[in-house]
């Protein structure tokens, strides 16, 4: 007897350290973060996404100024010199002997030469920019979709503390019972240590589980580019089946996948620039210039000249020669574009496909997994029953009550892992994923 109450009495010390340390969850205080405000904060402070701005400011930058391409060469040049005899002869110096000259020059010149891979020059300058927009707008969806994740595991965690502070109620409800009994006679020592160590079982993994938590939210703010913020997020896990139709999701979406739309542009490249290295080298050419000569600023010696040449080349039309290797080696890196292309849309649509199939058999955990948690609540009730009427082991109490923490848990677990599927799949489709589930 004497002994069951010194344990009474250490471990309800060891109940008031840990109630005192646990307290409140760490990270958490009153503002209330939602997904959208999430995705907001991640976007802005995303050094990332910032870097990428500047290489997409660039591009643009270059074109919305295509004329450049054709913009002639201006030239200008000012100069003045002066030159004096090295030997003056006889001539005695001072006034009237031999003196130096001052002369003074200055000339203006325009230089336009145009040829006919001009066009497809500037077509491949408006394709870098579309290529860099589409890396950055990737990018930035793969943020979002990170934060998404991170944020519903996050509440999936929340929902999960909660579970084991309804078990650690239970227990140390289970527990005062027991003593109660124990005082009146009607329930062992043994029985009373047992309630006692389930208690500090279950406030064990729940300070465990709320120390973990508390580290994922640190990092979930560090993603947000907030390190060092405490915030409660303000949200739950909501799910409902999805039945997908893949293959008209696959041949409406699948040419929006950013890996897809970047090839298609590459092989646009690529014959652009073919075609431009074609036309330069065959093709005519033609140089216009102009300029303009002074000398000593009299217009009595000013010149002037313009000119217009055309070059019309000869070696890119011998086969063998350099030029039209180069011609054939482009057509080449095209056909090796288009095959890439097949390849990575006839992998991505066996994606999508793939995680179709899995969402479909990931609903059907869910509902085992309510089916286990209807049995668990169920058979903790008849357990608890069982151990007031003397029938049920504190032991087994005890199983019944870990079975339906593990029952809630895996329903939990269940819904996330749907929800993530449908994430998964948006992103493989490049739509969003609330439109998926509606």
């Amino acid at each position: 007897m004497h002994r069951a109450f010194f344990f009474v009495f250490v471990l309800s010390a060891l109940s008031a350290g840990a109630e005192a340390a646990l307290g409140q969850p760490e990270g958490v205080s009153g503002a209330a973060l939602s997904l959208e405000e999430a995705l907001r904060l991640g976007v802005e402070n995303s050094l990332g996404l910032r870097r990428s701005l500047i290489d997409l400011d660039v591009a643009e930058h270059a074109a919305d100024r295509l004329w450049a391409e054709i913009f002639p060469s201006i030239s200008a040049s000012v100069g003045a010199s002066y030159g004096r005899p090295l030997f003056s002869g006889a001539a005695p110096a001072g006034p009237g002997g031999a003196s130096g000259s001052l002369a003074a020059s200055a000339s203006f010149g325009i230089n336009l030469t145009l040829n006919a891979g001009i066009p497809f020059a500037m077509r491949n300058i408006r394709l870098a920019y579309e290529a860099r927009l589409l890396g950055y707008e990737d990018a930035r969806n793969q943020l979002r979709l990170q934060i998404t994740r991170s944020f519903y595991s996050l509440i999936a965690d929340r929902d999960n503390l909660g579970v084991l502070a309804d078990m650690l109620g239970l227990a140390q409800m289970q527990y005062e019972r027991d003593r109660q009994a124990f005082n009146y006679g009607r329930v062992g020592e043994m029985a009373l240590m047992g309630s006692m160590l389930a208690v500090e079982n279950a406030r064990y993994v729940l300070s465990s589980a709320r120390l973990a938590h508390a580290n994922r939210m640190s990092d979930f703010f560090v993603l947000l580019g907030m390190a060092g913020a405490r915030a409660e997020l303000e949200g739950e896990i909501e799910i409902a089946r999805v039945e997908l139709d893949e293959e008209r999701l696959i041949e409406e979406n699948l040419f929006r996948r950013p890996d897809i739309a970047s090839r298609r542009r590459e092989i646009e490249r690529l014959e652009n620039a073919g075609r431009q290295a074609l036309y330069a080298s065959r093709a005519p050419s033609l140089r216009l210039h102009a300029d303009w000569n002074s000398r000593s600023f009299s217009p009595f010696a000013d010149g002037m000249s313009t000119g217009a040449t055309l070059s019309i080349p000869i070696d890119p039309w011998i086969p063998g020669t350099r030029a039209s290797q180069s011609a054939r080696s482009a057509g080449l890196a095209v056909e090796q574009a288009r095959i890439d292309l097949q390849s990575a849309e006839t992998a991505a649509a066996a994606q999508v496909r793939a995680l179709a199939a899995n969402l479909r058999n990931s609903w059907y955990n869910i509902e085992i997994a309510r089916l286990g948690l209807g049995v668990a609540e169920r058979g903790y009730e008849l357990a608890e029953m069982g151990f007031r009427a003397g029938a049920v082991e504190s032991l087994r109490l005890e199983d019944a009550r870990n079975n339906l923490v593990a029952a809630r848990q895996r329903l939990l677990q269940s819904e996330l892992s749907y929800l993530v599927m449908i994430l998964d799949i948006s992103a493989a489709l490049n739509i969003c994923w609330k439109e998926l589930m509606q």
